[in-house]
């Protein structure tokens, strides 16, 4: 290469240097700008949620003693090999990921199934409707908890035996429904559902309420009924929110501690532990710190993978 040319070049590339320059000083600026009003931000989450995380994957290397000025021995991966090993962690395993699968789709379909329902347009009263389906989301989880006990208590006193058992006569002898293994997670689950399909709907109704209607109307014309209609027009226009609706159904679904502590507290006999509740009673009943913490960061890691996986997958995805 001549010295002409790379004058050249040198020349070329100087243009795109200044810029470069430019917008740096510009980016600088702007942070210089804004970074009074978002430093309390910063510092909240530098505090509360940075620290706070690589704290706990540290902790989960050692056998950590809580005490102030004890020594906390560095174990390695010993609690992660721990808890493959331990049965409760099995339970509790297996449990969680029921409970995704179980509420994910039942939590979906009763939200949009409500939602369209109440965007009829010969239903009153919506803002009523809407109102009523949200009111479980509002309500104390320990207020829902007593009321599920109540509902679901063993012998002839819990309200569902009674109406089973002594008003209908369906069933031969009261259930214990939380005291047995499959009937207290069939309750957790109702719980779970009842407690969350309000914010379901309610999002689902928003965007229902965004879809222009001109779409139905022009299918009006060309002679489509209604199921054509919600097929082709409000499915693929509600796709976008499906995916973010889905994901945090997901999220939700593994956040199932109040579920279980409040209504069985992982009994019987540990069969209805989940991994969260597992969590708490490791680090504060049985004071195994270092043991929560790797279960609290195999448990980040596995809605990590899960979450980003649907997104990649989904996002790919064309909806019109």
């Amino acid at each position: 290469m001549s010295q002409t040319d790379a004058q050249v070049q040198m020349k070329q590339k100087e243009p795109k240097r200044k810029k470069e320059r430019t917008n740096l000083k510009k980016g600088l600026q702007q942070w210089k700008e804004v970074f009074p009003f978002i430093i309390l931000g910063l510092i909240g989450t530098g505090v509360f949620v940075i620290y706070p995380l690589f704290k706990g994957i540290i902790m989960s290397f050692q056998d950590y003693n809580i005490m102030p000025g004890a020594e906390s021995p560095w174990v390695g991966f010993e609690n992660y090999s721990r808890a493959f090993e331990d049965q409760k962690f099995g339970y509790a395993v297996r449990n969680t990921f029921l409970n995704t699968i179980v509420t994910v789709p039942i939590n979906w379909f009763l939200g949009i199934f409500f939602a369209v329902l109440i965007n009829l347009q010969f239903i009153k009263y919506k803002i009523t409707f809407r109102t009523l389906y949200y009111l479980p989301i509002i309500t104390s989880w320990i207020v829902v908890a007593f009321l599920f006990r109540y509902l679901f208590a063993s012998g002839e006193s819990g309200f569902i035996n009674f109406v089973l058992y002594t008003q209908l006569g369906i069933i031969e002898q009261p259930i214990s429904w939380l005291q047995n293994q499959w009937t207290a997670m069939f309750v957790i689950w109702l719980f779970h559902i009842w407690k969350t399909v309000g914010w379901t709907v309610v999002i689902y109704l928003a965007a229902l309420q965004s879809i222009p209607k001109s779409l139905y109307e022009a299918a009006t014309i060309d002679g489509a009924n209604g199921i054509k209609m919600f097929r082709f027009i409000t499915i693929p226009m509600l796709a976008p929110i499906t995916i973010f609706v889905v994901i945090q159904l997901v999220m939700g679904a593994f956040n199932i501690f109040p579920q279980v502590y409040f209504l069985t507290g992982g009994g019987p006999m540990n069969q209805t532990e989940v991994i969260q509740s597992m969590i708490y009673t490791e680090a504060f009943e049985n004071m195994n710190f270092g043991y929560s913490s790797a279960l609290g960061v195999m448990m980040g890691i596995t809605i990590f993978i899960v979450t980003w996986s649907q997104q990649k997958k989904i996002g790919k995805q064309k909806f019109y």
